[in-house]
C-alpha cells in the first residue's frame, strides 16, 4: 500500500514540534464468561440411561425439557445436547414399560 500523491505545491504537512504519535492502545483481553454446564441436563441423560425402575425415565423427560427451557433463557450455560439425549432415552424408557405392561396384561388374559 502506497501513499497518495504529495499535494500541489510541495510535500506532505509536517506536524508541529514536539508532536508525537499517540500510542497504541494496550492489548485487551478478553475473557469469555464462564460457562456453566445445566445440571438438570446431567441428571436428564444420567437418568434416561438407568432407567432406575422406569421412574428416572420420567424424569429424565421432565428434568430434560426444563434444562432446555434454562439453555435457551441463558445464554452461558450448556447442556442442550445431554438434555436432548435424555429425553429420548425417557421416552424409549416409558415406551419399553408401556409394551412389558402390555405384554403382561395379555400373558395373564390368556
Amino acid at each position: 500500500m502506497s501513499l497518495p500523491p504529495p499535494p500541489p505545491g510541495g510535500s506532505y504537512p509536517q506536524p508541529p514540534p514536539g508532536w508525537q504519535p499517540s500510542p497504541a492502545p494496550p492489548p485487551g483481553y478478553y475473557y469469555a464468561p464462564p460457562v456453566r454446564t445445566s445440571g438438570l441436563a446431567i441428571a436428564s441423560m444420567v437418568l434416561g440411561i438407568v432407567w432406575v425402575y422406569w421412574i428416572g425415565s420420567i424424569l429424565a423427560i421432565i428434568f430434560g425439557h426444563i434444562a432446555i427451557s434454562q439453555t435457551r433463557r441463558d445464554p452461558n450455560l450448556r447442556g442442550k445436547g445431554m438434555a436432548i439425549a435424555g429425553i429420548v432415552l425417557g421416552y424409549v424408557g416409558v415406551g419399553i414399560f408401556v409394551l412389558a405392561m402390555i405384554f403382561v396384561a395379555t400373558a395373564r388374559s390368556t
